[in-house]
């Protein structure tokens, strides 16, 4: 059974994070700690309630498809109005338009709530938010006053659209047409992959489809984005007419069994009718905001599975009685939670999954700076730090979810292999995670070359004084702070001297650098999880010393950031190593040879 981690939630957003995240941001005004705190609260109560019982339900009796549609899980479509009716889908979205304006990092903190409990289920809303988030920017007037109170209210569903048969990542590729008519046009081809894009849940779905116009450029310089209803909208925003768009198949998955994923065939009459969104051919740069929202939003699922499985792992580990460790209050055999190994591996997936979190709602506090602060530099500052850090959430914590699942299974033992006892189920369901919204290597390839090629590494330069600076000024005499600042330290600098060493690749021999670029993401996400246990741990230890409550939380969290100095933080020198001297041998290597 999931139940909620809302203390560490609140530790980080209100500790580590703190309200002074948000000052001089004037539409956040009203945002507080206690706010927070009654949000998570219920939030929790809702994963906790109506999701989780919905978990292995969706796993068993995965969704259907039939020749009228998607049928979902039972239970689901009773889920997902609930989850509308209680207001679930306004938290972040615009109050013009009946959303409740909450910041971002309040809503990255609500969302891994529903990803853990039921990653199925927050698949669904978390497409529906992509899509709000690109008509919020750079829609017409007209398309915003049709679309989005339905979709920011969950009455409508959104979806993204980009891959095809013949074009996954490359989306220069893609060959779905638009031709021109009148105000609108008419749209001819095929999506697959398409998460959510047809269910019952909702009376109409918003489709956000990237096409090419009649005769527009080859490439992605010839790509626009559509909105393209399931059914017709009428000025008024009543439903009309069936648009030309069909579910003609689902995928059968490895996991996330209860999420339909869809082959969407559009114009297999006379056209599906879709509305251009913004200027033509400029439909990949309005396709990456819905892709940054989400690689944030999928990334926060790679630590929210990691903490279930931990939680899983753990209970087990308290009552399966096997062996006698060296260490333990009985003389015969005791509870596996007692032997080392098994210690190891629980620890392994708790620190990794703080540091994940941590360093998410971090993130996400910056694009709230970004978007609200009453100073422009300020604001460009934060952006340029978000859109650093973006890629490493989503690839660093999908990777580190499937490591903490996997480890879940270990701790399991055989038994973990079992269906039965669910913990493969979790393995399975985020093992998706490191591929949606671009592969790991692509998270990787972008952050060395649109984050750190781009600025000459200016950016990241700004991070890693700011965090030796904090790092620095850390005054405990605690010995796990001391342990967790002195690692962080060192990690900081080997990171530093990584980047340049990138740099200098990315300059000269740009095959090295790509070479390397996955082990540098690895090593980026390693070290700043070291300075946020770090902070975490002299936050704990400060709290101790003032004979705070909830005594065995700070001492855990002492525990935890030890442990991450002590048995992940290490592993820095080890990338930092292959960052600088790994790129030959694989970019030197004959592809016929492998």
């Amino acid at each position: 059974m999931y139940r909620a981690p809302l203390k560490d939630l609140r530790f980080v957003l209100n500790d580590l994070i703190g309200e002074g995240a948000l000052a001089d941001c004037p539409q956040h005004a009203d945002y507080s700690a206690e706010l927070a705190g009654s949000i998570l609260e219920e939030a929790g109560k809702f994963a906790e309630e109506v999701l989780d019982p919905l978990y292995r339900t969706g796993d068993l009796q995965g969704a259907k498809w039939t020749p009228d549609g998607v049928t979902t899980t039972p239970g689901f479509k009773a889920a997902y109005q609930a989850f509308a009716e209680g207001g679930w889908n306004q938290l972040s979205g615009d109050p013009e338009y009946g959303g409740q304006g909450m910041p971002r990092l309040l809503g990255t903190a609500v969302q891994e709530l529903w990803a853990g409990a039921n990653l199925a289920f927050k698949l669904c809303p978390m497409l529906t938010q992509g899509a709000i988030e690109a008509l919020e920017l750079c829609g017409s007037e007209a398309q915003k006053r049709r679309f989005l109170p339905k979709m920011i209210s969950g009455e409508w569903t959104g979806t993204m659209n980009l891959t095809e048969p013949q074009a996954g990542s490359d989306l220069g590729q893609i060959r779905t047409r638009a031709a021109p008519d009148g105000d609108q046009y008419r749209l001819f081809g095929q999506k697959i992959f398409i998460t959510w894009g047809d269910h019952d849940f909702t009376p109409n779905i918003i489709h956000m489809v990237l096409a090419r116009i009649d005769g527009a450029p080859a490439g992605t310089r010839g790509i626009s984005l559509f909105i393209v209803p399931k059914f017709l909208v009428g000025d008024d925003g009543g439903i009309g007419a069936r648009n030309d768009v069909q579910c003609i198949s689902i995928e059968h998955k490895l996991g996330i069994h209860a999420s339909p994923t869809c082959v969407l065939q559009f114009g297999a009459r006379d056209g599906a009718v879709g509305y251009l969104v913004g200027e033509a051919n400029r439909g990949l740069e309005y396709m990456f905001i819905m892709m940054n929202a989400a690689r944030l939003s999928v990334g926060l699922e790679g630590y929210a599975v990691a903490e279930r499985a931990c939680q899983q792992a753990a209970d087990w580990a308290r009552t399966r009685v096997q062996g006698r460790p060296p260490v333990a209050a009985t003389s015969g055999p005791a509870p596996i939670i007692h032997h080392p190994d098994i210690k190891r591996m629980l620890l392994t997936m708790k620190a990794s999954t703080e540091a994940m979190r941590a360093l998410a709602i971090y993130t996400a506090s910056q694009l709230d700076v970004a978007a609200a602060h009453s100073d422009e530099a300020t604001r460009a500052t934060a952006q340029a730090r978000g859109d650093l850090l973006i890629p490493v959430v989503k690839a660093w914590s999908t990777e580190g979810g499937i490591a903490a699942a996997s480890l879940g299974i270990q701790v399991h033992g055989g038994m973990g292999f079992i269906e039965e006892t669910g913990a493969a189920q979790a393995y399975r369901d985020v093992r998706i995670t490191t591929i949606y919204e671009g592969t790991t290597g692509i998270q990787a390839n972008d952050f060395i070359g649109r984050k750190i090629g781009r600025d000459r590494g200016a950016a990241m330069a700004a991070l890693l004084a700011d965090v030796a600076r904090e790092l620095e000024a850390i005054d405990s005499g605690d010995s796990a702070v001391q342990i967790a600042k002195r690692a962080a330290l060192e990690g900081v600098a080997e990171l530093s001297q990584a980047t340049q060493a990138l740099l200098a690749q990315l300059g000269s021999a740009q095959d090295l650098a790509l070479s390397v670029a996955v082990p540098y993401l690895t090593l980026a996400g390693t070290v700043l999880g070291g300075w946020l246990h770090a902070r975490s741990a002299a936050i704990a230890a400060a709290r101790l010393a003032a004979g705070a409550g909830d005594a065995d939380f700070y001492r855990g969290k002492l525990a935890t950031a030890r442990f991450y100095a002590a048995q992940i933080l290490p592993t820095a020198d080890g990338l930092a190593r292959i960052v600088q001297h790994g790129g030959a041998a694989v970019a030197e290597v004959d592809a016929a040879l492998i």
